[in-house]
């Protein structure tokens, strides 16, 4: 009788890489004297008036099933906020396309099964998160990546910028996505509206269908909201924008998030939020709701103390012998380059080892990021990063 093989999944799953970001925190298990930046969140815990809404909720007895795509008032709720935001057309211009998710992941993974089959070809704008371009892996596509470009000279030597050229060309009639995140994870470059513009017109003419991942679209240090297509789009444009709660109302353990799609898909994304998760809990969209209710009680302060906590870590960090670093646009990440620390990987984790700094590799991100490192500097208290800081320059420098 012939031996049973070995158990095994798909062979593109079983080809993802783990997270290197992983890799580098198991160096630091168990240690309490590890400085950690190497996650994409914030330190400071979500507010107690959202924490109580979600309290409230419980204690009311929310505990059940509710509505594929979110609860009619959260949704309400998020059709003024994008309103707000985008145009002033109505909160009745987007309430039908609205989609409600277990967290800006879930959304982003329920866009790739909505749009992506095997064999199709999807266009990424790198380096990116790296769940981003994971996602139609999965689903058997082709990604082809587009990198970003680092200026080299002048005073803002170490940015990343978009070639559009390049960007469009990549883009054919046989792209059946494009994916892009700006404000960008890990190197703080945005978009801006022209290039937005350009993307949207090229797509249209193409028929290529655009992930836009604007969750860090709060967190803009350029005034107001950083561009998004929101902006531009038309009711039967090929967009999908995606949104989380986690980084604008220091959310991240909350996992809700939510879509904004043409009505026309509304109905399928209902059918597929079924097959995935069901729905997301009520106590948490009792929350998310409250956080809207009071968001400026809430993202206008994250943001200024945002800018405080870059202002102190980037002067700080381009003083020290061999970085690199530019002033990133949005976000919440420096990224930067150590001369003659080409393996950031190796680097990260002897970071761990011998200096007590978590940084997370660049590697993570895409090669094209190999010998790049960022560093999360949303931190409650900016003396952590001044402390960061001092344990990279002893540790450059001994």
């Amino acid at each position: 009788m012939k031996p049973l093989e070995s158990p095994s999944m798909r062979a593109v799953v079983e080809q993802l890489e783990a997270s290197r970001i992983r890799e580098v925190a198991n160096e630091g298990l168990g240690r309490t004297d590890v400085l950690r930046f190497w996650f994409g969140e914030s330190d400071e815990v979500t507010p107690a008036f959202i924490r109580e809404a979600a309290i409230a909720s419980l204690h009311a007895g929310e505990t059940f099933y509710a509505q594929n795509l979110g609860l009619p008032e959260l949704r309400e709720a998020l059709a003024v906020y994008t309103d707000a935001l985008h145009r002033g057309r109505g909160a009745s211009h987007w309430v039908d396309r609205l989609a409600v998710t277990s967290g800006g992941v879930n959304g982003l993974m329920l866009a790739s099964q909505a749009l992506v089959q095997a064999g199709d070809e999807v266009v990424a704008v790198t380096p990116v998160w790296p769940n981003l371009v994971a996602q139609p892996l999965i689903m058997g596509a082709q990604v082809r990546r587009v990198p970003l470009r680092v200026q080299t000279e002048g005073p803002r030597a170490g940015a990343w910028t978009l070639d559009l050229d390049a960007l469009l060309a990549a883009i054919t009639p046989r792209t059946r996505m494009l994916l892009v995140n700006a404000p960008n994870n890990p190197t703080g470059w945005t978009l801006d509206a022209d290039e937005q513009r350009a993307i949207l017109a090229h797509c249209r003419r193409t028929g290529t269908w655009i992930l836009a991942d604007e969750v860090y679209e709060r967190l803009y240090f350029g005034g107001g909201t950083a561009p998004s297509f929101l902006d531009l789009v038309e009711p039967d444009d090929r967009v999908i924008v995606a949104h989380s709660f986690s980084k604008s109302f220091l959310m991240t353990g909350w996992r809700l998030g939510w879509l904004v799609l043409p009505a026309t898909l509304t109905a399928t994304f209902s059918k597929l939020i079924e097959f995935n998760t069901s729905c997301a809990p009520v106590f948490v969209q009792r929350a998310a709701a409250a956080a809207l209710q009071r968001g400026q009680e809430v993202t206008p302060a994250l943001v200024d103390h945002l800018r405080t906590c870059r202002d102190t870590l980037v002067p700080r960090l381009r003083a020290l012998p061999g970085v690199t670093l530019a002033e990133p646009l949005g976000g919440m990440y420096a990224f930067f380059r150590l001369a003659g620390h080409d393996d950031c990987l190796e680097t990260a984790k002897r970071l761990v080892r011998e200096a007590g700094l978590g940084l997370a590799p660049g590697s993570a991100f895409g090669p094209e990021a190999a010998g790049w490192l960022r560093w999360c500097f949303a931190s409650r208290d900016t003396t952590r990063l001044e402390q960061g800081v001092d344990l990279l320059g002893r540790w450059l420098t001994p």
